[in-house]
This record gives structure tokens, C-alpha cells and sequence, in this order.
């Protein structure tokens, strides 16, 4: 029993897989902001192309 207390007390002392875990939630809220920043940029870049070929098309 005192192996088990001890090995509990040396895992929660432990502090590599927290921070692991910190790195893993800042690679994902990078990752979200940059898909939402694609996801603007994309739709503003349809926007200007529209606009490009609405007047290529108005030129005779």
C-alpha cells in the first residue's frame, strides 16, 4: 500500500504532462484561429474575383 501512496504522490508531483497538455491547447487554439482567418480570407477573395468578372464582363 505505501508503494501505491507512493507512486501517486511522485505521479501527481509530476508536472511534464501538463505541460504537454498546455502545448496541445495552444496548437489548437492556433489552429482554429487560423481556419477561421482562411475561412475570411477565402470569402474575400470570392467577393473580389466576382467583382472582377462582373466588369470584365460589362467591357465590350
Amino acid at each position: 500500500m505505501k508503494k501505491f501512496i507512493s507512486a501517486t504522490k511522485t505521479f501527481m508531483a509530476d508536472e511534464g504532462g501538463v505541460t504537454a497538455i498546455e502545448y496541445g491547447l495552444i496548437a489548437a487554439l492556433i489552429a482554429t484561429a487560423l481556419i477561421t482567418a482562411v475561412g475570411y480570407i477565402t470569402l474575400g477573395l470570392s467577393t473580389a474575383f466576382s467583382k472582377i468578372q462582373t466588369v470584365m464582363q460589362s467591357i465590350p
